[in-house]
């Protein structure tokens, strides 16, 4: 899986680890995040986000 940086704050989301403080279960694909989904260091929206 695909993993995705913020350009804002560098922090990388990993598919494999997804976001337990959001409630993303691992194994969740990028493109699955739902769309109001933020960056859970800076707040920066999936459109902040490129391929890493």
């Amino acid at each position: 899986m695909e993993q995705w940086k913020c350009v804002i704050c560098g922090y990388i989301y990993n598919p494999e680890k997804g976001d337990p403080e959001s409630d993303i279960p691992a194994g969740t694909s990028f493109e699955d995040l739902p769309d109001n989904w933020m960056c859970p260091v800076c707040g920066a929206g999936k459109e902040e986000f490129t391929k890493a």
